[in-house]
């Protein structure tokens, strides 16, 4: 940032997050919110809230894994797309399940480890409601712009 240029202001980059999240269909069924943009740290912090049609199984409470990889995914996705100004796609992605998640919303806190021209690496770490870790992740991300 440049000496003139004002301070970012954090509010509005959750809410620009948030509505680009919003626009897109698949987000209409998972329903994530967007609690933290810090785009100096390379940081975003995603909730998915906990419903029952996100169960594996009818009646276990346990969160399938298909939303768990879908927050991590989306997490640095956007950590890495709020740090080099434009939209990324995925290029891999790694998720470890380390516990079930059972009844509970997650949070995503996505890190960008890395950024340059081509590609981007962020780790994500997944916590429950009382802030146990439940997976990480890392992916690696295409930078070019178009």
């Amino acid at each position: 940032m440049a000496p003139d240029e004002p301070a970012p202001d954090p509010a509005a980059a959750i809410a620009a997050v948030q509505a680009q999240l919003d626009e897109a269909p698949y987000h209409h069924l998972v329903r994530m919110l967007v609690e933290e943009v810090d785009r100096e740290a390379g940081r975003v912090v995603l909730r998915l809230p906990y419903r029952n049609s996100l169960q594996r199984l009818d009646g276990t409470l346990q969160v399938h894994g298909g939303p768990i990889a879908s927050v991590i995914d989306t997490a640095g996705t956007y950590a890495v797309s709020v740090l080099v100004g434009h939209g990324v796609p995925t290029v891999n992605l790694r998720v470890d399940y380390l516990r079930p998640a059972v009844d509970t919303d997650l949070v995503a806190t996505a890190v960008v480890r890395r950024a340059g021209r081509s590609m981007a690496v962020a780790d994500v770490d997944l916590h429950d409601g009382d802030g146990r870790l439940v997976a990480v992740g890392r992916g690696t991300w295409s930078t070019a712009a178009g």
